[in-house]
């Protein structure tokens, strides 16, 4: 920032007994080439010093909040209740961006005012194989937007800067959910607002061991179900755009494949309460029937008699 003006981008960072990963946390935010933010660190009832740590930075620019422990969603509601930044974009303390991050993402948000959000590409740091490659998300601004989004927002959280007013309309982050919720408010501005991507991979989601919301892969499904459900309720103009079929191909059809993909990869804990949710919510056909029943079993008999099939 120059002088007493105020910052163009504030960056929110929920932190949770989070004293361990913060140097790195609040660190690529320090070492981004861009100098117009302002980080909001909430400390949300953390026992092992993060408030200490945090207050051990001394740029003018991290500005602290301090509650009682509520949650993810209700830490960041916090510190969007205080931003400052006419955009905005959420770091968790463990994760990470390139150096310039803000500065590109702030600069197609600046040059095109129309655009609600921008996103970007990201990669697992700390996995091997695949799924440790760097990954960029589709473009979703096509005639077939809402069914992409609905289907799924294939970015985190930090992988994309939005505006503050935007975030503010939709009512911030659902505390209901937690996992999934910032997917609600993805779909509550991008259904509606033009978005934009960044072809490049500038954040690092990184897997340090610790306790992570995706590993949880049943609540994960579970919730995100939830999330499509409580959204469509709201907009039940985006059901008759496409239609009651599509959106249950998008919705149950989405779960039964997650059950499926936990299934072939041998994953039968993840696998069985997903079958039993999808034969609940259906949305199946009879030839899912073979793989729906058996999870009806109970779970230790289930993995016994599963057999071992080719994918």
């Amino acid at each position: 920032m120059i002088g007493n003006a105020p910052p163009l981008v504030s960056v929110v960072m929920p932190c949770y007994n989070a004293a361990a990963h913060l140097a790195r946390g609040v660190g690529s935010v320090l070492d981004q080439d861009f100098s117009r933010w302002e980080l909001i660190a909430v400390d949300d009832g953390s026992n092992d010093g993060t408030l200490a740590a945090l207050q051990a930075f001394t740029d003018p620019r991290i500005r602290l909040v301090s509650q009682a422990n509520a949650g993810v969603s209700a830490a960041r509601n916090a510190g969007l209740a205080v931003a400052r930044g006419r955009l905005v974009a959420f770091l968790d303390s463990d994760d990470t961006w390139s150096p310039c991050f803000l500065s590109r993402m702030a600069q197609v948000m600046e040059e095109a005012p129309a655009v609600g959000l921008v996103y970007c590409g990201w990669q697992n740091v700390g996995l091997l194989g695949p799924r440790g490659e760097p990954f960029l998300p589709p473009d979703y601004e096509v005639i077939e937007k809402r069914a992409m989004l609905l289907e799924g927002t294939r970015w985190p959280i930090h992988a994309c800067m939005t505006r503050t007013e935007l975030v503010q309309r939709a009512g911030g982050f659902d505390r209901r959910f937690a996992v999934g919720e910032d997917f609600l408010l993805w779909l509550e501005i991008a259904c509606f607002q033009p978005i934009r991507r960044v072809p490049e991979v500038l954040a690092q989601y990184i897997h340090h061991g610790g306790v992570q919301a995706t590993r949880d892969r049943v609540r994960a499904a579970r919730q995100l179900r939830d999330v499509q459900s409580v959204f469509l309720a709201r907009h039940p103009e985006v059901v008759r755009q496409l239609g009651q079929q599509r959106v249950r191909v998008l919705t149950d059809g989405v779960m039964l494949r997650r059950a499926y993909e936990a299934y072939w990869r041998r994953d039968l804990g993840t696998a069985q309460p997903i079958f039993r949710m999808s034969l609940i919510q259906g949305g199946w056909a009879i030839k899912d029937l073979k793989y729906l029943l058996p999870a009806l079993l109970p779970p230790l008999l289930y993995r016994r008699l599963i057999p071992r099939r080719e994918g």
